[in-house]
């Protein structure tokens, strides 16, 4: 008894450290994002007035983007705007727009020897991508005979956002920029808050500068592109 109770402590000794590393990694997965601006001065907040207006009219009213469009305009009330009643009362209009493609494959090589094991045996079972947007149908393959490496393939998806700033009473563009990231979901209602964020890191940039954007919990990382 005593060595089948000592066996099972020791399981627990060995399976909490590889559940916490396994959490501490999910937990500090980083969000990374591409931004490229482009802007003429930008009035100094003084009480102007924007709204958040669909680049794509076939969007306006609908409730998705509704949802993503009250993401920049807390971004933009940060900054000292105020959102207006009305597009048509607004002194700046803001045009955002929203995309994430099909998706395209990635295959991966591992080195490694031995059964490549998982839950699903020598050909695991990937997060699906068929509208589901956890990456793609994954297989993974290793010859647990032959030693070689293990070879995955999953799905990765470019999601991006676009965002305009014009002056209502002229139309004269103020501001151009563009956030694009690449990654294994395709879900935008937790891309786009994410892309939202970025753009707005340290606004309004330089005009005609790529950053690379490291969102990790509350940390920002801002590293200029080639």
């Amino acid at each position: 008894m005593l060595t089948a109770m000592s066996s099972k402590k020791s399981l627990r000794r060995i399976g909490l450290p590889l559940l916490l590393v396994a959490s501490l990694a999910a937990c500090s997965t980083p969000f990374k994002a591409d931004v490229s601006r482009f802007a003429v001065p930008l009035p100094a907040p003084q009480g102007q007035s924007f709204a958040v207006v669909p680049e794509d009219p076939k969007l306006a009213g609908g409730l998705e983007f509704a949802t993503y469009a009250n993401s920049v305009a807390v971004e933009m009330e940060q900054l000292g705007y105020v959102r207006a009643a009305s597009p048509e009362s607004a002194d700046l209009l803001v045009r955002f727009d929203y995309r994430v493609d099909n998706g395209r494959e990635r295959i991966r090589t591992d080195p490694g020897v031995g059964f490549a094991g998982g839950p699903w045996g020598p050909w695991g079972r990937g997060f699906g991508g068929w509208g589901g947007g956890f990456g793609g149908w994954g297989f993974g393959f290793n010859d647990p005979w032959l030693g070689g490496p293990n070879v995955r393939s999953y799905t990765i998806f470019t999601s991006g956002i676009e965002m305009k700033i014009d002056r209502a009473a002229d139309g004269q563009r103020l501001f151009e920029g563009s956030a694009q990231a690449v990654s294994r979901s395709n879900r935008l209602p937790n891309l786009v808050p994410n892309l939202v964020d970025a753009i707005f890191t340290d606004f309004p940039g330089n005009s005609g500068e790529t950053l690379r954007i490291t969102i990790r919990d509350d940390e920002k990382t801002v590293r200029q592109q080639d």
